[in-house]
């Protein structure tokens, strides 16, 4: 018996505009159709969103960089411009990082080569390095920096200790892990 012909997948779902703007796609980026990219968003190239993953620049912006994995049921967020925050706060992630599953960001700045755990939530204002670790689980308060080069746990987030070579080489791994996981998706 033949086997039928897959039908394309279709990202037009997951992907809408709101009050004007629509996000903004780089070359080869995978989106889940059970996820939801929405309003000011913009995706920079190989990067991926899975599924039940919610993007939403409903009332202020979100930049992902390059080569960046927003892994299953993770909630990405803004802070909205108010009397109480006058500018409010974007949402900011940089080039190859790796959003592990159910993470909630939330109008903070993840710089490059970065890796969050499962499960972590980071709070509005905070902002976190190149090149350090956010254990799963972890709680980084509003406002809070975490330097560069070490691994954060806890609640509220505390540095446990420096990142070793190896961990410094899997931020790049688990990033072309990711790309290559995708472009078989898109190729699907």
């Amino acid at each position: 018996m033949a086997e039928t012909p897959k039908e394309p997948r279709s990202m037009s779902q997951a992907i809408r505009h709101f009050n004007n703007k629509m996000p903004v796609l780089g070359e080869r980026v995978y989106i889940d159709e059970s996820s939801v990219v929405l309003g000011d968003v913009t995706i920079g190239d190989d990067s991926s969103v899975w599924p039940t993953a919610v993007i939403r620049g409903d009332m202020h912006s979100i930049s992902i960089g390059a080569r960046t994995s927003i892994q299953d049921g993770s909630v990405l967020h803004i802070t909205h411009a108010s009397d109480y925050n006058p500018n409010g706060y974007p949402l900011t992630i940089g080039d190859d990082v790796t959003i592990g599953h159910k993470a909630v960001l939330h109008g903070c700045t993840i710089k490059n080569r970065c890796l969050i755990g499962i499960g972590a939530i980071i709070l509005d204002g905070a902002v976190v390095e190149e090149e350090v670790i956010v254990a799963a689980g972890c709680l980084v308060p509003p406002g809070k920096c975490l330097e560069s080069g070490f691994v954060y746990k806890g609640n509220p987030a505390t540095k446990t200790r420096e990142i070793s070579e190896k961990e410094r080489s899997f931020f790049k791994y688990t990033a072309g892990n990711y790309v290559k996981l995708k472009n078989n998706y898109l190729d699907t």
